[in-house]
């Protein structure tokens, strides 16, 4: 019995995936946000879980969402967004962000299952030091309140956090987090057939950027 909870904001121009800009638009980094949620929520569509919870940044939530309880994020900084998230949830729950497109639900597939006696905790690192995904057995925002956001350290020291409370984490394989365009490159290659990979090959980025592959 677990919780699924989608983090997001709202794909307003200007208002997510700022650093895709330049060499996109802030309306085609918007769009590509908007994709890279809507190629999430259908990757983990098929995971069993008892209830689904978008913590939403926004005022329209995507129609991608049907099927979610929408939950506004408190204000504050992410880590008390997170660890808010967390306290309103009464049976294990997996956060998992709208930056990682090409997650499956092959890879999340274990939380869904009955969690083996000696894990407490499950983590999926970012490859740019943070964490795409945790998985609390017992929800408490304090083991995530307090953690440095946005670094390149929060991954371990979130992970340490974890550890000095006690808990024992099984990891999940690192996923790169669409921060830059050279990021979204990489996860459109991982992903090629989603909506991600056909949006950002609309956009004929590797031109504007001056890339060449």
């Amino acid at each position: 019995m677990t919780t699924l909870i989608v983090i997001a904001k709202e794909c307003l121009p200007g208002k997510v995936k700022t650093r895709l800009h330049p060499p996109l638009s802030l309306d085609q980094a918007a769009e590509l946000a908007a994709a890279s949620l809507d190629d999430t929520l259908a990757a983990v569509a098929p995971l069993p879980a008892t209830r689904r919870v978008l913590a939403f940044d926004g005022q329209v939530a995507p129609a991608s969402a049907a099927g979610y309880d929408i939950v506004p994020q408190v204000s504050g900084g992410l880590d008390a967004r997170l660890g808010a998230i967390f306290d309103g949830c009464n049976e294990p729950a997996v956060l998992i962000g709208m930056d990682t497109p090409q997650v499956s639900a092959a890879v999340l597939a274990p939380i869904f299952a009955a969690w083996p006696d000696d894990v407490d905790a499950w983590f999926g690192p970012a490859a740019d030091g943070g964490f795409w995904a945790l998985a609390l057995r017992h929800p408490d925002g304090d083991l995530i309140r307090g953690v440095p956001m946005s670094e390149s350290f929060t991954g371990a020291r979130q992970l340490d956090r974890l550890h000095a409370a006690g808990l024992r984490v099984r990891m999940l394989p690192t996923l790169t987090d669409v921060d830059h365009i050279d990021d979204a490159y990489r996860v459109a290659d991982l992903a090629p057939n989603g909506s991600f990979a056909a949006t950002l090959a609309g956009f004929g980025a590797e031109l504007l950027s001056g890339v060449r592959r």
